[in-house]
Order: C-alpha cells, then sequence, then structure tokens
C-alpha cells in the first residue's frame, strides 16, 4: 500500500491508494502527484467536496466505482456526462450531479485524523474553498 499525506486548509490527514481495487486510477494519479488544487463543498450529493476538473482526462474507465463513498473515501469521476472530479466523503452521500446519478473511481481511502474529517467539511461548507494538496508520505 502507497501511503499519501493529505492537507486541506488547515487539516491534514494521512491516506492510502486503493492500488489492488483501482489500480488504472492510481497509476493515472500518481502521474500527477503532487497534486494541488481546490475543494468546494458539493451541490447536490450531501456530505462531500469535491474538485471540479473540467474536461480533464485522466485516461481510466470505470473501476471500483461507486454512488456512495463512505466518510473518508475519495472517488474519481472520469468525466462522460459530468464534468472529471475527485470527490471526498465526509459523511452520508448519494453521487450526483445536475445530469443525475453518477458514479466515481474509489481510489484513496483516509487512514488517519477521521476524527476532524467532518469539521473539515462543514468548514469548507461555511467559509468556502479551500486549498488541497496529495503528496507521498
Amino acid at each position: 500500500m502507497t501511503a499519501l499525506k493529505i492537507t486541506a486548509g488547515d487539516f491534514t490527514f494521512d491516506a492510502v491508494l486503493e492500488e489492488e481495487k483501482a489500480p488504472q486510477t492510481c497509476a493515472a494519479f500518481r502521474k500527477v502527484m503532487p497534486y494541488s488544487g481546490q475543494i468546494v463543498h458539493v451541490r447536490w450529493s450531501g456530505e462531500g467536496v469535491w474538485i471540479p476538473l473540467g474536461d480533464t482526462d485522466f485516461g481510466v474507465g470505470y473501476e471500483n466505482h461507486t454512488s456512495y463513498p463512505s466518510a473518508g473515501q475519495i472517488i474519481l469521476y472520469p468525466g462522460g456526462i459530468s464534468e472529471t472530479e475527485i470527490l471526498l466523503a465526509y459523511g452520508g452521500i448519494s453521487f450526483a450531479s445536475k445530469m443525475g446519478q453518477l458514479a466515481g473511481n474509489h481510489f484513496i481511502t483516509l487512514s488517519g485524523n477521521l476524527d476532524r474529517l467532518m469539521e473539515l467539511g462543514n468548514s469548507v461548507l461555511w467559509k468556502g474553498a479551500h486549498e488541497i494538496r496529495f503528496e507521498f508520505a
């Protein structure tokens, strides 16, 4: 398992790449590491934050995909009927867009500091966008 460190605003989380469950997605994401972006609160899905990626093409299809990631799971929606995005669930999620239900590849799982996850989500909800950085631990 490959260990990651994810920093979002003032919050830091330990995480692992789900290389056995989503090998193509993990390989594609490794190519862009370290990765930085901005998270904003989801609009339709529930308790989550996302990185809008427009027409970014990671060159992957569906693998280990879900519409209902658990708190602490990160999914990559590879694009199609909606824009490409990375979503981090911090609570209950039913992954969707204005186009309807979506499914994304679960490729990262947070493994440390989960007790701060709801605080991160609420901070993004009430204070706005936060910088986020994914790097190897």
